[in-house]
């Protein structure tokens, strides 16, 4: 018998105080009911003795408390799972927002989900293919790896996740891939875009789209990412899927925790954001990878603004310390024109020698992208020099690694939005830029790859 009570005490914002309450628990739905209204839904944020704080999610305006009823469900929020997901678009509570019909559930699991026992966890080895050269060559992703995209404001890194989501693949069987694409906190015309463009490609058929708006509650703000994650367990680990989550804007996500946690009163940590902001993300960011004995495998690439373009600021640094690398844009290379902007000298991927190599990608691939960071690094560097002190102080090797270094961004990391590349044809791209060097300067490949590759190209 679910427990309804009628003292409601207080409500603040979209806080809300309920007396003499019995066996309520932490993260509980509630509902509440008031005559002539719709329902309203909320989730309990604290236990007091017999007292509960309740977060309500579609806000407090109208509500009266004499008159309304607050009905303890004895669950957590639920996600109804099937692979009949796949190709829908549902808001940040999990309701569908394309106009479809309710899903109907093969399981319905809490989205907080379950933690991952680290020993069950499989190592991540395996390749996946994003179709982007600055990704694919120097900063591979891979399968169960959390790869994060740090941006900036006004740049393009919702193209940029469209264009990931659009062009992924794992070698073999295709029908096992799929994504879950949450958008967290965006515009009107953001939504548009990403829904307009996978149906445009025909991504949307493999895809399950959470999208929360920028007019939504906070609280649904903070339910979106985990419904998205909820979804891709169901679909790796019980359907034997592999699948890329993409997660974009978690600086908005962040935004609404520090906004709830404003108004319970917590005393705030860095920049006002509550001092369990780590272990939240950590609750996030942890939910991807591989498990012994599953077939199925959760890839993460997590999108986030940074403020001000502080890579300091404390998303991006918490960020870092959990995540395994980091993809960076840079307001540079956008300004010259470079689309997608990566810039891949200070980007990393800490798990990129595990997917690549002989029967992965390519034998020779390793070395080449040690080249290529090497001689694009001595090309920046040799640019610099000549700013200074003219071109005419450069050695006719440093003006040959400048022209590389303009070449790189031009055409390796510069491919559009709507250009797919295979990790072949980027190897052979390496290849080809490579040649603008001497042979004598190429140190970091080894003499048969140079033999084999360096005159084909």
């Amino acid at each position: 018998m679910l427990k309804e009570y009628k003292t409601i005490r207080e409500v603040v914002g979209p806080l809300m105080l309920v007396d003499g309450v019995s066996g309520v628990k932490y993260d509980e739905l509630v509902e509440i009911r008031q005559e002539g209204e719709s329902i309203r839904r909320g989730k309990v944020l604290e236990i007091d003795g017999d007292r509960a704080l309740v977060q309500l999610f579609e806000g407090s305006s109208g509500l009266k408390i004499s008159d309304a009823k607050a009905r303890f469900l004895g669950k957590g929020i639920e996600l109804n799972c099937s692979e009949d997901m796949l190709g829908r678009v549902f808001d940040g509570m999990g309701r569908p927002k394309d106009g479809g019909t309710e899903i109907i559930a093969d399981k319905r699991y809490n989205i907080n989900g379950q933690p991952i026992n680290p020993v069950s966890r499989n190592y991540p080895d395996e390749f996946i293919e994003t179709g982007i050269s600055a990704i694919d060559g120097l900063n591979t992703l891979v399968r169960g790896q959390k790869l994060p995209v740090f941006s900036a404001s006004g740049l393009p890194h919702s193209r940029l996740a469209a264009q990931i989501a659009r062009q992924a693949s794992v070698s073999g069987d295709d029908s096992k891939f799929a994504v879950v694409f949450a958008a967290v906190g965006i515009t009107f015309e953001e939504a548009d875009f990403f829904i307009s463009d996978f149906k445009r490609t025909g991504a949307l058929d493999r895809t399950v789209i959470f999208i929360n708006l920028a007019n939504d509650p906070a609280i649904e703000r903070i339910s979106t990412p985990r419904m998205a994650l909820t979804a891709a367990e169901y679909l790796a680990f019980e359907k034997g899927m592999h699948v890329l989550v993409i997660i974009t804007d978690i600086t908005n996500y962040a935004e609404a925790l520090r906004e709830v946690s404003a108004a319970r009163k917590e005393i705030p940590g860095r920049r006002g954001y509550p001092g369990y902001l780590y272990t939240d993300l950590a609750s996030l960011y942890e939910r991807a990878g591989r498990l012994k004995g599953k077939n199925g495998s959760i890839t993460q690439i997590p999108i986030l603004t940074m403020p001000e373009d502080d890579k300091t600021h404390p998303i991006p640094d918490l960020t870092g310390y959990i995540t395994e690398g980091q993809i960076i844009l840079s307001r540079e290379l956008y300004k010259k024109g470079v689309n997608p902007p990566i810039d891949v000298l200070p980007s990393l991927s800490r798990l990129k020698d595990k997917g690549i190599g002989n029967g992965k990608t390519r034998k020779d691939h390793a070395d080449t992208m040690n080249q290529l960071f090497a001689a694009y690094a001595r090309g920046k560097e040799a640019k610099e020099l000549s700013t200074i002190l003219g071109e005419a102080a450069l050695s006719e090797t440093d003006l040959k690694f400048a022209r590389f270094a303009d070449e790189f961004e031009k055409r390796y990391v510069s491919q559009g939005f709507e250009s797919r590349r295979t990790v072949l044809e980027t190897i052979d791209l390496g290849w080809e830029l490579l040649r603008m060097l001497p042979r004598n300067e190429l140190k970091r490949i080894r003499e048969t790859y140079l033999d084999e590759f360096y005159a084909k190209y």
